[in-house]
């Protein structure tokens, strides 16, 4: 039997407890998947409820769990587009649909398809002769140009591309795809083939074939056909190889990136693709024994997988691991780069592990040094299992605000029929299994909140009171996160003179509202990032998305259908822009700036004040006054300063300080100049300010 040598054998163990650190361990990496798989369910019932034909994947190394903070992966999102139907076989014709046939033959490149439009009413050919978006063929056939999807999703949801260099967020690659349910031929062969190693196993692969496959409107380059041909990709399979790997495997990937980000992406970026490590690492999977993948063997794995990268770029031929006909090395390298990748291969190689010292990704070179000498640096799953839930927090964000850019300017009666259309769908999720109806149970509660408050606010109008339906709505969603959504029910209790009980709804969000763990959470404005508090952390750390109603507090969000719910200090917010200031709004002030907003925190003690005012509780209410005061100095993380600095500056009105509510207004013009209410309130204090001299 092969032994390892004692010197491979400790190296790697250090190397994969460093790995471990770096949060390459499978508790991180499980907790990891499952956070992006629910934020691609969340964003698909988001996607149902708004344009009912499109479904969203999110591939690559987030949802793979295969990144560290260092390597700072992409987050590669895929947008599925339902309106055609794509075919491999004219025996898969559906009637009624708009089919279109793949077609793979010589003239294409392989790994690539054409698509022929066929008619709807017979399995035949159509005619497209004014259809600018299909290009006819020598043989008479109407081909789809590449270009569909892109004028198509630009319709649908404005320009698709790749958003990239937002503070505290990871870049986003959008692949626009159409889905064929059967896997075309080119792949089918792969069924058949097994190596060494027996892997995947039969069962694997039958699941495998079950996906289906994406084309993707891109030409292979250079090709003839580069504006008709599009790529077979499939993702859906090679997640489910990626799930079914075991940790070492894993963590020989992760360090195939870390090499590539360290010593080959500085000099050549992107001759050597991420893909490509993948594709090497699945075919030294299934050429060697499972038992040799072990975390004290994880030095000689890697050699394994540098070797055959190595052999594939001097053969420049690294084929696709379920399509094999596509060379994913094809006339990508030049010879001149070649050889310096291979030298720098060679090096790593036969360094047997010494070069690694030198890689300052994830410190892990220092990290690797340090466990020599039987010293633990930090560790950084306590940071990652924070970026997850935070990351899982703005998802839910998008989805809400997205909605709220529907209804904001929508009357209160379409608003309600627009919301409870949303939440019969959103229901039908919660018959579904797995992650569709965990995101279905984190989603339901902020639109019933929704629909609720926007009852509610025809209630105050039409008859100064509050449904027993209105309030069943809103109940139901007090535990989204800390604070929000029960701030919202204090606030339509104070707007129907319902004093004693907004009192009750204050004094219970104070006592679980633990300043040494809650997060506020916003994403309105991307500021720079704080270090959350180690109280957040631990939570987050032992928990997966039920920790985000013990730790996060998102802002208070108010639609103009909801002003009847709003104290008057708080509805100047929904008319806070002149039209000079609107052009100098951006995209992303455009989800917002309509509403009134303000975070969690400071409307606590906002409401706290004006409860107590009305009761009469003198001590009490400039205790809030204090604790308001306190929040705008002390709570770094306050996403919308301007707003609870106009609260303070209206409570300083009613305090008949008049010389310190100016001065409050002016404090908030300096944190937002344009697009500020804070003008208004000041002109109307200096008005009465200036005719009582008068």
């Amino acid at each position: 039997m092969y032994q390892v040598p004692n010197y491979t054998e400790t190296v790697s163990m250090r190397l994969s407890e460093v790995l471990a650190d770096i949060g390459v361990d499978e508790r991180i990496i499980l907790k990891r998947r499952r956070a992006w798989l629910l934020r691609e369910s969340i964003e698909n019932i988001h996607d149902q409820l708004l344009y009912g034909n499109l479904i969203t994947y999110y591939f690559g190394s987030q949802s793979e769990g295969t990144t560290t903070i260092g390597i700072n992966s992409d987050m590669d999102q895929l947008v599925c587009i339902n309106e055609l139907t794509v075919i491999p076989d004219w025996s898969d014709w559906i009637p009624g649909a708009r089919n279109h046939l793949m077609i793979q033959d010589n003239s294409v490149t392989p790994g690539y398809c054409l698509l022929q439009r066929l008619r709807s009413d017979a399995p035949l050919p159509a005619d497209c002769e004014s259809d600018q978006l299909f290009f006819k063929d020598r043989s008479g056939k109407f081909l789809l140009k590449n270009s569909f999807v892109r004028c198509c999703v630009y319709e649908l949801h404005g320009p698709a591309q790749t958003q990239q260099g937002q503070q505290g967020y990871c870049d986003k690659d959008i692949v626009l795809a159409l889905h064929c349910t059967t896997w075309p031929q080119q792949a089918r062969e792969w069924l058949g083939q097994q190596g060494e190693g027996q892997w995947p196993s039969a069962e694997m692969k039958q699941y495998c074939s079950r996906t289906g496959c994406f084309v993707v409107p891109v030409g292979f380059s250079g090709s003839e056909h580069e504006h008709l041909e599009w790529r077979i990709s499939t993702s859906l399979a090679e997640r489910c190889l990626m799930f079914n790997l075991n940790v070492t495997q894993i963590r020989c990937y992760v360090l195939m990136k870390i090499i590539l980000k360290t010593f080959i992406n500085p000099l050549f970026k992107d001759v050597i693709s991420s893909f490509m490590c993948k594709t090497v690492l699945f075919h030294c999977i299934s050429k060697t024994h499972s038992n040799i993948w072990r975390e004290n063997n994880i030095l000689s794995c890697l050699s394994l997988c540098l070797y055959l990268l190595y052999n594939s770029i001097i053969n420049k031929n690294c084929p696709h691991f379920i399509i094999p006909g596509n060379n994913l090395m094809r006339g990508e390298i030049s010879r001149a780069v070649e050889t310096y990748i291979l030298e720098i291969l060679n090096n790593i190689i036969n360094s047997e592990g010494v070069a690694l010292l030198g890689i300052t990704c994830d410190a892990l070179g220092f990290r690797l040094c340090l466990k020599f000498y039987n010293l633990c640096p930090f560790k950084t799953s306590d940071d990652i299992s924070a970026a997850l839930s935070f990351n899982l927090a703005f998802k839910i964000y998008l989805a809400l605000i997205e909605t709220y850019n529907f209804l904001y300017d929508s009357s209160p009666k379409k608003a309600v029929e627009i919301l409870k259309k949303y939440v019969s769908k959103i229901l039908n999720f919660q018959h579904k299994e797995g992650l569709h109806k965990t995101a279905s149970l984190l989603l339901l509660p902020w639109y019933c909140t929704t629909l609720g408050s926007v009852l509610a606010s025809l209630n105050i109008y039409q008859y100064y009171t509050v449904s027993a339906n209105a309030l069943h709505l809103i109940s139901f969603g007090l535990n989204t996160d800390v604070a929000s959504s029960k701030l919202k029910l204090a606030s339509i209790l104070y707007c129907a003179q319902e004093i004693q009980k907004a009192d009750l709804v204050l004094t219970e969000i104070e006592r679980t509202y633990d300043l040494q763990i809650v997060e506020p959470f916003c994403g309105c404005n991307l500021l720079e990032m704080e270090l959350p508090r180690q109280g957040y952390l631990e939570l987050c750390d032992n928990h997966n998305e039920e920790a985000l109603q013990y730790t996060t507090a998102f802002c208070v969000r108010f639609l103009p259908c909801e002003i009847h719910c709003v104290p008057y200090e708080l509805r100047y917010e929904m008319f806070r822009s002149t039209q000079e200031d609107r052009i100098f709004r951006t995209d992303r002030d455009n989800t917002w700036m309509n509403l009134a907003v303000v975070d969690s925190l400071p409307y606590l003690y906002f409401l706290q004040y004006k409860v107590y005012n009305h009761l009469g509780r003198r001590d009490q209410k400039q205790a809030a006054l204090f604790k308001l005061i306190r929040s705008i100095k002390e709570e770094p993380r306050l996403r919308h300063r301007e707003t609870a600095l106009n609260l303070l500056g209206k409570c300083m009105e009613q305090e008949g300080r008049a010389g310190d509510a100016l001065q409050c207004f002016s404090m908030s013009l300096y944190v937002r100049g344009r697009n500020n209410a804070a003008k208004i309130h000041m002109a109307k204090l200096l008005s009465v300010l200036i005719n009582s001299r008068t």
